[in-house]
Parts: structure tokens; C-alpha cells; sequence
């Protein structure tokens, strides 16, 4: 972990400082292998924007699908065109917050591979009339 906060650089050590200076928690970085650095940053308070662990940009996805669809008709269907941004900002954390699942999911880079809601993302959209 310190060895990827040292690539990081200062700005690690001046984010750290911010935020005990502002009194919030301390922010989380976590490292994965192939996927880069996340730095998690807490609130004090949640906004009407985000909702428990629920992003915007989840919301968006959720809004989109209506049955099984493929990534590039749903990137296209929410309107974004950089493929890294929609699966990094978009795709993964519906995914991994589980309101998406894969149809192949033994088969995650299939060119035939779909995207479904999850009864959580279902339950999710009828609470919030998405």
C-alpha cells in the first residue's frame, strides 16, 4: 500500500491534511491490481445526490435498462462515449453494488455478453418511481 502512496506523490500526504484539517475521516486509498488506486473520501453528510451507496451515475444505468442489453447499447443509451469512464464510473460500481448482474458472467469479456437488472436494482427503481 505505501508503495503505491509514494507514487502518488504529495498530493496524498495534502489530501490526508485537508481533510483532518476540516475534521472529516480520514479518506481510504485502495489498490487493485490492474484497476489503479481508489481513493475513498467520507461526508459529514450525505446530499440529495447520493443516497446511501447509491451513485447518480448507478441511477443512470438503472434508468436505461429496460431488459437484458449489451455495454456498448447501454454506454450508448445513457450518451457517453469514452469506453474507461463508462466502465469505471458507471458499469463496475452497478456491478459491484449489485443492481446489475452479467447474463455470462463465467464469461466476462464475451462479445456476447448482456447486462440485466438484479432484484436489488428492481426494488431500488420501484421505491424511487426511476
Amino acid at each position: 500500500m505505501y508503495g503505491m502512496m509514494e507514487k502518488l506523490g504529495r498530493g496524498s500526504v495534502l489530501i490526508r491534511e485537508a481533510c483532518k484539517n476540516q475534521g472529516l475521516p480520514t479518506p481510504q486509498w485502495k489498490s487493485e491490481k490492474g484497476r489503479g488506486v481508489t481513493l475513498t473520501l467520507y461526508a459529514t453528510e450525505v446530499t440529495g445526490e447520493v443516497t446511501g451507496e447509491v451513485t447518480g451515475e448507478v441511477v443512470r444505468i438503472l434508468e436505461a435498462m429496460h431488459d437484458e442489453i449489451s455495454r456498448r447499447d447501454l454506454q450508448k443509451a445513457i450518451g457517453l462515449k469514452h469506453d474507461d469512464h463508462f466502465r469505471n464510473a458507471y458499469l463496475l460500481p452497478a456491478l459491484e453494488g449489485g443492481y446489475i448482474e452479467m447474463t455470462l458472467p463465467d464469461k466476462p469479456n464475451s462479445r456476447f455478453q448482456k447486462y440485466r437488472m438484479t432484484p436489488k436494482g428492481r426494488a431500488l427503481v420501484e421505491s424511487n418511481g426511476l
